[in-house]
């Protein structure tokens, strides 16, 4: 079951990037191997959507319950699809100094043990392109800043993250 945390320093308010995160319905616009979103309901506390993935002819859907509290957090809970759980999670908090920190924590697993294996083995890249998506959306949307975190998927100083990898 792969999973990761981390907290990321970013120049942009913590508002800012809540709006970015919970935006889903833009996500297939700059996420990697996210084809489509589909929003079934969504309100100022809760959203439900589905969200299509594909990578080298696997294609699946998959749809999450996102529970939204502005402008501090996003929690993700799966609901139905090719996963046996996922649980996601993002913080943010004001730095004192016109930014946030990011909190960032993904645990999931699959229920095919081809899917799981593939994961495993992709993980970290994978993840990495997918932060790195988040980080340039919101420089474009924002404005650049040198104090975000180095896009080439080396992490800047001040970042703290951690993996485990187990194949289910």
């Amino acid at each position: 079951m792969p999973k990761h945390s981390e907290t990321r320093p970013l120049p942009y308010s913590p508002e800012q990037m809540f709006d970015l995160v919970a935006d889903v319905a833009r996500y297939p616009e700059f996420l990697p191997w996210v084809s489509a979103i589909r929003v079934r309901s969504n309100s100022d506390t809760q959203m439900v959507a589905d969200m299509i993935v594909g990578f080298k002819g696997l294609r699946e859907t998959f749809t999450s319950r996102v529970e939204k509290a502005r402008p501090g957090s996003l929690h993700i809970e799966y609901v139905e699809g090719p996963l046996k759980h996922l649980s996601n999670d993002w913080k943010f908090r004001s730095d004192g100094q016109g930014g946030c920190l990011v909190d960032f924590s993904v645990d999931f697993a699959f229920k095919n043990r081809v899917f799981e294996m593939l994961a495993g083995q992709m993980f970290d890249r994978a993840l990495r392109k997918m932060i790195n998506a988040f980080e340039e959306r919101a420089a474009r949307l924002y404005g650049d800043s040198t104090s975000a975190s180095v896009s080439s998927g080396a992490e800047a100083p001040g970042i703290s993250s951690s993996s485990a990898h187990n194949a289910a």
